[in-house]
């Protein structure tokens, strides 16, 4: 599951849209995030889902059948139950003044339509987080060794390293465990999961990486090799 959906299990967001098409497009992109997606076509079913089944997020058309988008978001945030729930308000309608009156309305976030998706789910993710829909996952250290989880990003001694996605989270389970000797089938079923077919080999080449890409500028070497044991997180690397 992506490391977005830390936290809770599989958030709920109900799209409020009649549009069909982006209805689709929507749902696909926000269950491959792991969302959990509900549907709403027009204000009057919105409210209903809302009252029957509380989501961790509303994504609301302002112009919509029936009952228009700033009615809902006005009529949520008069319910106490309601007050806090998360919204962004998405429309066709780009003026300054547009913005303002959605806000105004009690929505926490507005995106113009058309909009880019990246940009879409990185606002889902900071209001999910702030809801505490989501947990932030912090800072891992070691020595002089740091990652930022929320960024996905790794420095040492401040200069940034780039590792491939594997040996990120290689790094990151190492980082969660320092110190812990873990033999190669602990780190298959730890870094790949326990569904994938990999070769404890196919582990050694991921160190060897790993080691390439942390040990820079004649760092100290902090994998350490224990032979016919594995591999560990520690100070006095091989």
């Amino acid at each position: 599951m992506p490391d977005m959906v830390q936290g809770h299990a599989k958030p709920t967001i109900l799209v409020v849209e009649d549009e069909a098409p982006l209805i689709t497009l929507l749902r696909y992109n926000l269950e491959k995030q792991g969302f959990r997606v509900e549907e709403a076509a027009d204000g009057q079913e919105a409210l209903l889902r809302v009252a029957e089944a509380r989501p961790d997020l509303v994504l609301l058309d302002w112009m919509l059948p029936a009952l228009s988008g700033i009615e809902v978001c006005r009529q949520l945030r008069r319910k106490p139950a309601t007050r806090d729930l998360p919204i962004i308000m998405v429309t066709a309608r780009t003026e300054d003044q547009d913005a303002v009156r959605a806000l105004d309305t009690g929505a926490d976030d507005y995106i113009a339509k058309p909009f880019a998706m990246d940009s879409l789910l990185a606002r889902i993710r900071a209001l999910l987080r702030r809801s505490g829909s989501i947990a932030t996952k912090g800072t891992l250290a070691y020595l002089d060794i740091t990652m930022d989880q929320d960024a996905h990003r790794v420095t040492r001694a401040g200069r940034a390293l780039h590792l491939g996605p594997t040996e990120y989270r290689m790094l990151e389970f190492f980082l969660q465990n320092p110190g812990r000797v873990f033999s190669r089938e602990q780190l298959l079923d730890a870094v790949w999961g326990r569904d994938i077919h990999v070769e404890p080999r196919t582990v050694d080449v991921h160190i060897r990486r790993l080691r390439k890409a942390i040990n820079v500028e004649g760092g100290a070497d902090v994998i350490r090799t224990v032979r016919s044991a594995g591999y560990a997180l520690d100070q006095d690397g091989d």
